[in-house]
């Protein structure tokens, strides 16, 4: 069996861990807690962040420093998953879902701007794949109409919008390392927080409500419960893990790189455009590698070739299912009808993907692929 996906080991993990546990120190806000936070603060100039048990805690988070409300709107994309809406939705928030583009899953600028009303309290984007969304004019919309935008970056860490690093544009941004993830600790995430007037209430949330770290800071002779949150910190054994990664993570990028481009090349020598939409990344946007999906014809295409795959011991997956068509929000939809997000909900495809995945798999893979789709 070719799996869709093994969480990579650099061999450091268990050193780190191990640091950890001679430290006694295995709560929240530790040694390696810090050292990850320093790393990402430093290699992509975000002003604070702050390492959470999940990037959907890191979403629950943002929702409550903008303040969300009942009945405040907030503008999402359709085709994502389903964390990027809840963190909303948990504050009474108005779910306003906008389409995708055509040729690619990032959210539609068009229809965010016909969606913003007086009651828009903020603006989420996800850069699918890791590929930037257009922030040019998503933040050009967001300065005129003075509406944040938060960042769903899960996917999208070492991934750049002309130059400049994914997560650095919004008020808020968020980052996964669940173990499908480039880096990974198996469960894990980071707020990234580029508006500074949020950075104290951030700590604040994040510590269950209380002022804990400006009493470690010594700038209070105690701490108090001084706001809402949650307990959002995970442990320095994840932390550990994950600074392991993320200082592998020039050669784990490589790794993934051969791996799309040689997926890339067998696809577009194939000829297969007439057959199949491959992936587009906008001249804006760099590659960072984190899947590689194409879009089928339609549904049946798609079945049949999961099925061929599956035959073969190859385990491709699709991903997203619409959230406006979702059981829980089909009857609090507006009604509009998103045709590209339903498209890539019914014809998008998923194929195995992973630092360790070998040359001639990608070639056995493909060769599988090409064969269903020419007949």
């Amino acid at each position: 069996m070719i799996p869709f996906n093994k969480p990579y080991l650099t061999g450091r993990e268990q050193g780190h861990i191990a640091r950890v546990l001679d430290n006694r120190k295995f709560s929240g806000d530790g040694e390696f807690t810090k050292k990850c936070q320093l790393w990402f603060e430093e290699r992509y100039g975000f002003k604070k962040t702050l390492l959470t048990t999940s990037c959907t805690d890191a979403l629950e988070m943002c929702a409550i420093l903008l303040d969300i409300q009942a009945g405040d709107e907030v503008i999402v994309p359709s085709y994502t998953f389903v964390s990027t809406a809840n963190a909303f939705v948990l504050r009474g928030a108005v779910i306003r879902f906008a389409d995708s583009l055509a040729d690619n899953p990032n959210v539609d600028p068009e229809q965010i701007a016909a969606l913003i009303t007086p009651r828009t309290k903020a603006i989420v984007i996800v850069h699918y794949a890791g590929v930037a969304c257009d922030m040019d004019r998503i933040m050009a919309l967001s300065t005129h109409h003075n509406i944040p935008v938060v960042e769903d970056a899960a996917q999208a860490i070492e991934s750049f919008h002309n130059g400049r690093p994914l997560g650095s544009f919004g008020a808020l941004s968020t980052f996964s390392f669940h173990e499908t993830k480039n880096v990974q600790c198996g469960e894990g995430g980071l707020l990234a927080i580029n508006d500074e007037k949020l950075i104290r209430r951030a700590e604040i949330i994040r510590e269950k409500g209380t002022n804990r770290s400006s009493f470690f800071r010594g700038e209070v002779d105690k701490y108090g419960w001084t706001d809402i949150g949650s307990s959002f910190l995970p442990s320095d054994l994840l932390a550990g893990f994950l600074l392991a990664q993320l200082e592998s993570i020039d050669h784990i990028q490589s790794e993934r790189i051969r791996v799309w481009q040689r997926y890339w090349t067998h696809f577009n020598g194939a000829a297969l455009q007439h057959r199949v939409q491959l992936p587009v990344i906008p001249a804006y946007a760099t590659n960072n590698a984190h899947m590689f999906y194409f879009t089928c014809s339609d549904l049946q295409q798609r079945s049949t070739l999961l099925a061929a795959l599956k035959a073969q011991n190859i385990m491709a997956v699709f991903h997203y299912q619409s959230l406006h068509e979702s059981p829980y929000y089909a009857n609090r939809h507006d009604g509009r009808i998103l045709a590209h997000c339903d498209r890539f909900t019914d014809c998008l495809i998923r194929l195995p993907f992973f630092p360790e995945l070998t040359n001639e798999q990608i070639d056995e893979i493909s060769r599988t692929v090409i064969s269903v789709l020419k007949s």
